[in-house]
């Protein structure tokens, strides 16, 4: 396929030399997109050659230019602002492109493993005491859409999803389940099963809260009876930092009181107690353990089918933290950890610019950063060829990120160079953001109905499925209404924090998903009726000789043409929102082309043919990005 920069290089070289006696290798020549200001279709900044040629930035780019015009029958005309020479590339340069991308199906994407490389990318990463929310939706749909975009560049791409099944989160909901459930399970109670757990999560808080609350009034009040020794001293320091603390570090002093306070709850006691018999395979917590995972298993399974999200391998923390321990282990012999008085084990790394880091507590127990260390050195064992490891975390884990990747580092992982944090902002909606302690999240598979039923009204009013079956309405409800909830999702840069807003993210109109999808709808229907006129549109002959473009149409060649630059800067950025973006622009020129030319009233039938199969060459490429961000579009509206 002929590559324009590759073209112009050779006869930009040509032209230095002849003209100015320059030796300048073509690969050494760099162009870029002209100021949307002026008129042209690529650029070429002439400063760098002005010392050689003794003449004004101005006149070299007039000579290079005329040359270009003069012997380039590619270069229809040019124009010179400063030093920027603007050519305009002629017609048959663009539509001889279209010719030659015409039968391909997938254009602009790499052969999968063409790239040598395999990456693993993890997202998901739920917890299982309760089910996922807004929030994991954001994560779910970046990381499976980041993952189809890197294979799209030719990369390998594992799938990857950590179930954090195990810690004491997950001994919270089985305790109030234990304490509180009265048996409840999710057949008796016609909840899935994440739902139900994550109600016991929510229980827990509700007589958590009251407990910590209590220790703070009493010892506010003076009443330290029930302290031992070691924990009024505790006390005693923590109440000194708060007095003699600063405007700045006042916050963090009162949380400290405030952790000191939970810790010493009869249901936090507890939840150790059970925390310690889960580690040390007490049967019945390890019965009541699986039971209530299996629950938030099927639950997950569900959501993860509606959103439309895959994984390639699946771990659990319950088998990689004992893996991580046993590191812990190792690194305190080679002096990488060290253990405190009360047996704990922390990592020092203050001379690094951070902070200390516990790896495991007092009791033995592990910690996150325990069992991700055991993860990624599972990661590192199995999968010894992975060039990549992405973690698809929010930002509020940053600085997690930043003490594992060194800590790997420090134990002598030399992939640890080669990890990365994909971190995102979080999700608010209009009216705030969400607690899942709370139980004010906003629920995953309930937000996804009701973006459901909202499509389902819009379209009724709209009138668009008086032809459909039942089956096919419901089946347009559905793709209406999670295109609107993914694309309104992964347009915004994932580094931003974001509202989502349901009512926004579901018009017609504008910068969503629906508006995208029934752009692509209108053109799968023009193309039905020229069939039916008989208009063979299907081939890939083209004759560039006899059609000249108009500039709306050599616009849309020319976005087609940047396609293969959009997807790899889209993988560069690990951003679905330069995909997502550009086939909204795509979308809004066609919807100008379509309004401004009556393609099936064309009485020059090359013409007409032609507008065609440029039409069914911008559906696929909606078609195709659409599905990097994961999303289904319908063939009619």
């Amino acid at each position: 396929m002929t590559h324009l920069d590759s073209l112009l290089s050779q006869q930009i070289s040509l032209a230095l030399s002849s003209l100015f006696t320059l030796d300048i290798k073509p690969e050494s020549i760099v162009f870029q997109k002209t100021n949307i200001e002026f008129k042209g279709d690529i650029t070429l900044v002439v400063f760098p050659y002005t010392k050689a040629t003794k003449k004004s930035p101005e006149e070299t780019a007039k000579l290079i230019g005329e040359y270009l015009k003069n012997s380039v029958p590619d270069v229809e005309d040019y124009n010179v602002v400063k030093g920027f020479l603007n050519l305009v590339i002629a017609s048959p340069f663009w539509l001889g492109f279209l010719k030659e991308i015409l039968p391909l199906d997938a254009y602009g994407f790499k052969k999968k493993g063409s790239s040598g490389r395999t990456i693993m990318l993890e997202y998901s990463s739920p917890n299982t005491n309760k089910p996922l929310h807004l929030g994991h939706i954001r994560n779910n749909l970046l990381g499976s859409s980041v993952a189809s975009i890197l294979e799209a560049n030719g990369n390998k791409v594992i799938r990857a999803n950590l179930v954090n099944d195990r810690g004491v989160h997950i001994c919270k909901s089985m305790l109030a389940w234990k304490l509180y459930g009265n048996g409840e399970t999710p057949e008796s109670t016609s909840m899935k099963g994440d739902h139900l757990v994550g109600k016991y999560y929510v229980e827990y808080e509700k007589h958590f809260a009251p407990q910590w609350k209590a220790n703070l009034a009493d010892w506010n009040a003076g009443k330290t009876d029930k302290l031992n020794p070691k924990e009024l001293e505790k006390l005693h320091t923590l109440l000194k930092n708060l007095e003699i603390a600063s405007e700045k570090k006042k916050d963090r002093a009162q949380d400290e009181l405030t952790d000191f306070a939970k810790e010493l709850t009869p249901l936090m006691q507890q939840t150790k107690e059970m925390l310690r018999n889960w580690e040390a395979g007490d049967p019945e917590t390890i019965a009541l353990w699986k039971k209530m995972n299996d629950w938030v298993y099927a639950g997950f399974a569900q959501t993860y089918k509606a959103l439309g999200v895959t994984f390639d391998k699946m771990y659990y923390e319950s088998e990689t933290y004992l893996l991580g321990k046993k590191i812990v282990e190792e690194g305190l012999t080679k002096g990488v950890f060290l253990r405190r008085e009360d047996g704990s084990v922390w990592i020092d790394l203050t001379q690094d610019g951070l902070d200390l880091k516990i790896l495991l507590r007092s009791d033995g127990t592990s910690v996150y950063m325990t069992q991700d260390v055991g993860t990624a050195a599972e990661r590192f064992r199995e999968f010894p060829e992975l060039s990549q490891l992405i973690y698809t975390v929010g930002n509020e884990q940053d600085y997690h990120f930043k003490v594992l990747f060194l800590i790997l580092s420090k134990l002598g992982y030399t992939q640890a160079k080669n990890c990365y944090h994909l971190s995102y902002g979080m999700v608010d909606l209009p009216e705030g953001k969400m607690k899942s302690r709370e139980g004010t999240v906003v629920d995953a598979d309930d937000l996804m109905q009701e973006m459901i039923d909202t499509a389902r009204a819009m379209t009724l009013e709209l009138g668009k499925v008086d032809d459909f079956t039942p089956e096919e309405a419901e089946s347009l409800y559905r793709q209406i209404g999670m295109a609107a909830l993914k694309y309104f999702i992964l347009k915004v840069d994932p580094r931003k924090r974001m509202v989502f807003d349901p009512k926004e993210s579901i018009d017609f109109n504008g910068n969503t998903g629906p508006f995208i999808q029934y752009t692509h709808a209108r053109i799968q229907s023009l193309l039905r009726n020229a069939k039916t006129k008989g208009l063979n549109h299907e081939g890939n002959d083209l004759d560039p000789g006899k059609i000249t473009l108009l500039p709306v149409e050599k616009d849309l060649i020319k976005a087609i043409y940047n396609y293969p630059d959009v997807i790899r800067q889209a993988g560069v950025e690990y951003n679905p929102g330069v995909i997502a973006n550009y086939v909204f622009d795509l979308t809004q020129h066609f919807s100008t082309f379509y309004q401004s030319t009556p393609i099936l009233k064309e009485e020059n039938q090359e013409l007409l043919i032609f507008r065609l199969k440029l039409s069914r060459m911008i559906a696929q490429i909606i078609r195709n990005s659409m599905t990097l961000l994961g999303i289904e579009v319908p063939e009619r509206m």
